[in-house]
């Protein structure tokens, strides 16, 4: 682990972090080749800085650019960057006039490239990313500053810098703090519960935090797609059934409300249940009252549903949604980019520590994955669908194709997959009707195509757009 300081004079950056004032444009370091434990620290730019090798010295007509570790409840300064391919005054940074982007000018020996064109000057839009060949990639975002909760978080929430919780969650984003303060907030309280998220946000790792964050975590977690219920077998997976029926010998069953009573229910894929299939669970949810097929008596079971769903909230039985007490939102990959090399390199990790071949060819003795940042550039500015659950996929392409390099490459496999962005894209708000309906159009209304297309966060960013414009679906 890298020496980390706190450093006597605050930048000003700190100053106002102290007092949550805002967002700022800030640079985010991605890969670096001298420090690789030093992903995810930040650095935000109020005005004109300068970025290079060594700490602040009296001739320095401007501010050195400081790294920090970012915690809501603090953020502590870290040492001056050592990467020995800088030099000491490498990169002139200025915001232009309207705060939005970033001037930059390459005044050191270091080769710059941004968004992997080479350049000595550019200008640096959120999502651009700057390397400086062989030793520094960063990545520029508007990033707001981390509130601290309003009830302290648990410790299994507060992993070390960079890596995953105790549920598996892994992000310094003040988006993913942002989930983890709301995941400890609800799992504390009573009421069912709907989490909302595209596919691959991390919808049953949410659902196994406010599990094992409850009172409930003693007693099952019992998980179950809903969407692989068949229609006619509803009420025997969810109920039960008594001992021989409704055949002789058929043996009894608890049905998944008997197997989580005391415990949770995390249904996955709700909204893929036609209505009338849902509304078998109203009841249950009002009392926790349930009847086995076969018995002549109700039961009771003492549980928590918690559901997911990865279609608009609207989508769900009109009845069962108000049932569910607590919505969770959670941010897709495209909103947190920031953390797609913590991610990259805890799914290495992971692999490697099932696979002693993985674990010789990309990690070694150092526990550090070996990553081109060709690699890391690409996945950053590649544009989600499926989220972590593609990143994964991603990063195993890259490993069969790289078996003979010397580090996970960017192969030619990996680059048929992806789809990178050129330029930024426009504010959801900004988009006009016409671009609306012609994305639309061109996809035959395929929603799961038009909203990576139309550069969305999400299915129900577009949702709310054909609603604002009055655009009515065939």
């Amino acid at each position: 682990m890298d020496n980390h300081t706190t450093t006597p004079s605050k930048p000003e950056w700190l100053r106002r972090a102290s007092r949550r004032d805002g967002d700022t444009l800030a640079l985010v370091i991605a890969w670096s080749a001298t420090h690789p434990g030093r992903l995810g620290e930040v650095a935000r730019i109020l005005g004109p800085c300068m970025l290079g090798r060594g700490g602040p010295r009296p001739e320095d007509d401007v501010p050195r650019l400081v790294f920090g570790r970012e915690r809501p409840e603090r953020t502590t300064l870290c040492a001056p960057l050592a990467d020995r391919g800088l030099s000491r005054n490498q990169l002139r940074i200025e915001p232009t006039a309207s705060g939005q982007e970033l001037t930059v000018h390459s005044v050191g020996a270091a080769s710059m490239r941004v968004d992997e064109r080479p350049v000595t000057q550019a200008t640096l839009r959120p999502g651009s990313v700057l390397e400086f060949t062989g030793s520094l990639l960063l990545l520029c975002e508007r990033r707001s500053y981390l509130r601290a909760p309003s009830q302290p978080l648990p410790t299994s929430l507060k992993p070390e810098f960079g890596l995953p919780d105790d549920f598996g969650m892994v992000g310094e984003s003040p988006a993913v703090w942002k989930t983890r303060e709301q995941l400890a907030f609800v799992a504390l309280r009573a009421g069912h519960v709907l989490i909302l998220g595209s596919s691959g946000s991390g919808k049953e790792l949410a659902a196994r935090t406010l599990h094992g964050l409850s009172s409930r975590a003693a007693r099952p977690l019992v998980a179950r797609n809903a969407a692989t219920i068949p229609e006619g077998l509803v009420d025997a997976e969810l109920f039960g059934n008594i001992r021989n029926y409704p055949n002789p010998g058929t043996p009894e069953r608890r049905g998944l409300i008997g197997e989580a009573d005391g415990g949770t229910l995390f249904l996955d894929e709700i909204g893929e249940v036609p209505h009338p299939l849902q509304s078998h669970l109203l009841r249950v949810l009002d009392s926790g009252e349930f009847q086995r097929l076969g018995a002549s008596q109700p039961r009771k079971a003492d549980l928590r549903l918690i559901a997911a769903t990865n279609r608009d909230l609207s989508e769900l039985k009109h009845d069962l949604a108000p049932r569910l007490m607590h919505h969770l939102t959670l941010p897709p990959l495209n909103e947190h980019r920031s953390d797609i090399p913590l991610l990259m390199r805890h799914i290495v990790r992971a692999a490697a520590a099932e696979d002693a071949t993985i674990r010789e060819m990309f990690v070694g003795d150092a526990q550090e994955p070996r990553i081109d940042p060709a690699l890391t550039t690409a996945l950053m500015r590649h544009e989600y669908t499926h989220n972590v659950r593609e990143l994964q996929s991603l990063l195993w392409v890259s490993m069969r194709g790289s078996t003979h390099a010397p580090c996970l490459c960017l192969t030619d496999s990996v680059s048929a997959r992806l789809r990178l962005t050129q330029q930024p894209a426009k504010a959801p708000d900004d988009l006009t009707t016409q671009e609306i309906i012609a994305a639309l159009e061109r996809h035959d209304w395929r929603f799961s195509e038009v909203w990576p297309a139309l550069r969305l966060s999400s299915r129900h960013v577009l949702y709310r757009l054909l609603k604002k414009h009055g655009i009515e679906t065939p």
